[in-house]
């Protein structure tokens, strides 16, 4: 939102006002450089028109022509990204060919030639009103991540809509000059043609941390600011624009004097992300010894090279949920093993654990079938949802069996909250182990399984569940919120979301120690882990393993190379014992800024 207006420039031809925004830093960086807003041809077309009878087949024809021009024109900017010799652009090819799919969506082309028919009403206004069916199905999902994925269906909608209208949609692909990106929103497509484009920094109005943007921009380790809300209506191509990745700041038409202050800004964060690639090659290893391992979170392959870049020596989480999403039907047991294949050779000779399917619930593998729920995040999701559908969830544990044979896999089952759930999910494993031994198909015989403590009844019997798999892997951000009854992505309780909260620091202790003393390995994959001072703490209680985005990993090394386990210990210790959120943070945040200043200088 706009903050407010400060000064103008001194510019004798033109003063323009200086405008503050703030949105969400996704990825972070400071960028200088001229703005270059993207315009959606086609977007306000949308009015209700009755149609006669006699030209209904026409409007169908006419959508249906709509929808070829869309795919022919996606089929261009893939047939591009396959010419270029770039090994992130063809790891963006399956974005274009899902967007492809969703041109074939059911609900999408036949509810609206349905309505054009029915309704005798133009195609716009039709596909319009499938759209905001759509829109309400997915707004009953309490995740924010697939909230997001509902964007994806705009996308595909709005370039439908364009070429409904014969009107251009000015895209990536028409920037000529470096720029900063400014949109309303960027689809998945947008974000594709990025690889080699004049990208400097881009910048919505809408999305948020776990919006594909957001994925998209620190994958391509590009600076982003989003959820801006007015950032189209505030700046107009050729502006001048300061973006800070960090803090979520954008400077519009800044004065000298400012952009000089974020040059030198801009240098002293070169100059520290500079010094941060040094410790890539480096082992996390604390002063007196101890080693821990640095592991990364994904769900897209365009974040492998990344997550490599920076060190990481596995996949500590393997989200599979994107291969559900937008697309007709479910994944086959082929297109599982192809995907999880490919991050096994990327990743090789490390070891990635695939989280199994963790949706929400069941209206997003089926949206005409859809089960209201009063609270989806407490109903049928993660491993409910598999145990309810077995056939779909064997499917699944084939792919992740037959990929093994590749390379080091485990596997690993989200919101387990009792050992009946586990040992029920744990049978049917054993059952497709069986299946694939009769057909003679390999797999690692001594694959590793493991489940998610994400739920505060699993995290009171660690112990018992303990003696059921062979790892832990503590989700914090799930944690969090049924331990502290909050949702995270509610700004009217969003302050009780306190990672320092005396309570989630005693719930973690009482997991490490249950993992302890049954001999099985633990990890943290929450977004805990790739805070460098709540890694300080998770050090302290014991944790060997931490998994996080690329973007966190070097900064948490730093931190585990810059103190001794004894240190961390003795901090850890101190901080189970204080009473607040606030104490434990003012603690732990003055005891690490001790350990290197300059961690600090860089963002001031």
């Amino acid at each position: 939102m706009i903050e407010g207006l400060t000064k103008t420039m001194s510019s004798k031809k033109n003063k323009k006002e200086v405008v503050l925004l703030r949105g969400i830093g996704v990825s972070s960086g400071i960028v200088i450089g001229r703005a270059h807003v993207l315009s959606r041809g086609g977007k306000e077309v949308a009015n209700l028109c009755h149609i006669r009878d006699e030209a209904v087949d026409n409007e169908v024809v006419r959508f249906k022509d709509a929808l070829k021009a869309s795919r022919s024109q996606l089929l261009k900017i893939k047939k591009k990204l396959q010419k270029e010799s770039v090994s992130k652009g063809k790891e963006h090819l399956s974005i274009i060919d899902a967007h492809m799919l969703m041109l074939k969506d059911q609900m999408l082309v036949h509810d609206t030639i349905s309505l054009i028919k029915k309704g005798r009403m133009n195609a716009e206004w039709a596909l319009k009103t499938v759209l905001k069916d759509i829109k309400d199905l997915f707004s009953k999902v309490d995740d924010e991540y697939l909230k997001e994925r509902s964007s994806d269906i705009e996308h595909i909608v709005e370039r439908v809509m364009v070429n409904l209208s014969g009107g251009h949609d000015s895209g990536i692909g028409d920037i000529k000059e470096p720029s900063i990106v400014v949109a309303h929103d960027l689809s998945p497509t947008d974000t594709a043609q990025m690889v080699k484009s004049n990208v400097l920094s881009f910048l919505t109005d809408i999305g948020a941390k776990t919006s594909h943007t957001a994925i998209m921009a620190k994958a391509l380790e590009i600076p982003a600011v989003v959820g801006l809300e007015v950032v189209t209506e505030s700046i107009v191509t050729g502006d001048m624009v300061i973006v800070d990745g960090m803090t979520g700041a954008v400077i519009v038409n800044p004065s000298e004097s400012v952009i000089d202050v974020y040059e030198k800004r801009k240098k002293r964060y070169r100059k520290y992300d500079k010094a941060l690639l040094h410790y890539r090659d480096l082992p996390a290893e604390t002063t007196d010894g101890r080693r821990i391992k640095i592991l990364g979170n994904m769900e897209i392959a365009e974040e492998i090279g990344s997550l490599r870049d920076h060190g990481a020596e596995g996949i500590g989480l393997y989200r599979s949920e994107f291969l559900y999403l937008n697309r007709n039907g479910y994944p086959t047991e082929e297109e599982h093993v192809a995907a999880y294949r490919h991050v096994v050779k990327k990743m090789a000779p490390n070891t990635v654990t695939v989280r199994t399917l963790d949706i929400g619930g069941d209206k997003f593998l089926d949206p005409s079938d859809v089960a209201d729920e009063t609270n989806p995040a407490l109903g049928l999701r993660a491993i409910r949802l598999s145990l309810s559908q077995p056939e779909l969830f064997k499917v699944q544990l084939r792919g992740i069996l037959r990929a093994s044979a590749y390379g080091k896999v485990k596997i690993m089952f989200p919101m387990i909250s009792g050992v009946d759930e586990l040992r029920k999910a744990k049978s049917i494993l054993e059952e497709v182990k069986a299946e694939l031994r009769k057909e003679r198909k390999k797999f690692d015989e001594d694959i590793e399984v493991g489940i998610m403590i994400e739920v505060p009844s699993a995290a009171l019997i660690a112990d018992i569940l303990a003696k059921e798999v062979d790892f832990f892997s503590i989700g914090t951000n799930d944690l969090l919120q049924y331990s502290l009854a909050i949702d995270r992505v509610n700004e009217h309780v969003a302050y009780l979301y306190e990672p320092f909260h005396p309570a989630i620091l005693r719930i973690i202790k009482h997991v490490v120690d249950a993992a302890r003393d049954n001999n099985i390995s633990l990890s943290v994959c929450g977004e805990m882990a790739g805070e460098p001072e709540h890694a300080l703490i998770f050090l302290g209680l014991g944790l060997e393993r931490l998994s996080m985005s690329a973007s966190s990993m070097l900064k948490v090394k730093r931190m585990v190379r810059s103190v001794s386990y004894g240190e961390a210990k003795e901090i850890s210790e101190k901080v189970l014992g204080l009473e607040s959120a606030r104490d434990v943070e003012s603690y732990v945040v003055s005891r690490l800024s001790a350990f290197y200043t300059d961690e600090f200088e860089a963002h001031a």
